[in-house]
This record gives C-alpha cells, structure tokens and sequence, in this order.
C-alpha cells in the first residue's frame, strides 16, 4: 500500500463488472474508502464482498446513473458512511452498435442518456457535496478512442464520448474556483464484458463472421501488440485519485496502447 490515496472517499459507478470492478478493487488495495454505485446490484454485492476478504472498505448503492436521485443517494450514502466524497469515478455506459444510416431515435437517445447525461448528473452532485465539504474533490470522467474520433458503427457511441470531452472542460472551468478538479481517462479496446457484448453485436450487424472476429480486428492496430485488459487502466486511475494530478485538469488521457495519437 503506497498511502497516496489512504482513507480517500471514492465514489464509483459501474462498478460491478469490468473496468469500474477492477479500479474498485485496485483503490480498496491502496486504502481508499469505497461506494460502489452501479445497476445491478447482486455484482456490486459480489465487488464489496471481495474488497472486504481483502481488509479494504466498501458500501452498495444500486441504481441508474440517470435518475438524479439515485445518484444523490449514492453520494449521500458515502457522506452518512464516510463523512464526505473526495473523488468520483463516473464510469457506467453502455454501446449499441448500429449502421450510421439504420441509427434509430431510441438509440441515440440511451445512449446519450447514460453515457451523457449519466455523467453530468453525476459531476453535478458530487460537486455539490464537495463544495459543501469546503475541501476540493476530483471528478474523473470516462471517455474512449471514440471520443477522438467518430465510427460509422458506433454514432450514438462516439457523439456520447465527445459530449465527455465537453462535459470535463465545462466543470475543469466551472468548478475550478471551488478546488476541483475534472479529467477523463479514454481506452481503447479493453477485454471487458462491454466488448465481449459488443463483439457479438457486430457479428449480429454482418460486420464480422465469428465470435472474437471483430475484438481481433480493431485490436490489430494498437502499437504495443496486444487489446487492453481492465487492469491497464488501474494504474491512471490511481494517479488520477491522488495528489499526483492536484495541477491537472480539463485534460483527456489516453490508455489505448496507441491506437489513436493525438
């Protein structure tokens, strides 16, 4: 245990599977203390039983990251159990490919509905509690090499991760003068249930033929040889938690392998 985040109080959302479980669990091991937010409730369950068996702190709260009193109970829960919130990680989404001129309304709409609006309301009130705390906070948002650069495949998808780049610079300016911060941390193609779905959706579209296909074609061009695993972006996630990034901010970090450069 390294200290650098000892005792911090982090909120994360999808944290019962894929990446939002593994920067759970790599935050418990460095002594954060952890509200696990997320839809599924039983898999938030499971994440807080194992950071427990692991000597680390963890509360539940289910519930949809675009109801705005959902997410307010998330944070209420951790200032009634912890005493406050120092850092949020909004990393809930969702991807449903569809050819660009078959995207319906529906579509669009979820999409932007989660991985949008889900993450303001998210920055919104957990900055609330950070302001009436008086002691700063970080607000770590997810984007994606889709947030770089647009996919035929994934409109709704890409739209929602450029409204991320939006939403981080609008608080980066807007929250400043109240000590908090707001970055984003952007993947690429990471082994995670998400992708496993998203494989089988693609098939599905007759853009592949086999399950792994296409995971094996996007991954074909990332420089360092090999897809993401969810423990890549552990790592970034830490440093964006402790005072090791208090000078940074407005700022999207790539963890892609080097997929797109920019």
């Amino acid at each position: 245990m390294t200290g650098r985040i000892e005792n911090k109080r982090i909120l994360v959302t999808g944290a019962g599977s894929g990446m939002g479980r593994a920067i759970a669990l790599s935050l418990a091991s460095e002594g954060a203390r952890l509200t696990l937010f997320d839809l599924n409730e039983v898999a938030a369950k499971t994440v807080a039983e194992e950071i427990a068996g692991n000597g680390g702190q963890a509360i539940v709260v289910a519930g949809n990251v675009t109801e705005r009193s959902d997410v307010a109970a998330a944070v209420q829960a951790s200032v009634d159990e912890y005493g406050g919130i120092d850092v949020l990680f909004a990393i809930a989404g969702i991807i449903k490919p569809m050819h660009f001129l078959d995207v319906t309304e529906e579509n669009w709409r979820t999409t932007l509905d989660i991985n949008g609006l889900g993450s303001l309301i998210c920055q919104q009130e957990v900055a609330k509690a950070m302001i009436a705390q008086g002691t700063g906070g970080k607000l770590v948002l997810t984007s994606s090499i889709a947030g770089r650069q647009g996919y035929p495949n994934f409109v709704p998808y890409s739209a929602s991760k450029f409204a991320v780049t939006a939403l981080v610079q609008a608080a980066a300016r807007g929250l400043a003068e109240h000590g908090i911060t707001c970055n984003a941390f952007a993947p690429g193609v990471v082994d995670t249930p998400l992708w496993k779905k998203l494989d089988l959706d693609l098939m599905e579209l007759g853009d592949s033929k086999a399950p792994g296909e296409a995971f094996s074609e996007f991954s074909s061009g990332i420089l360092l040889g090999r897809p993401g695993t969810a423990d890549d972006v552990t790592g970034t996630a830490l440093y964006l938690a402790s005072a090791d990034s208090d000078y940074m901010t407005g700022q999207i970090i790539m963890i892609d392998g080097g997929m797109v450069l920019v």
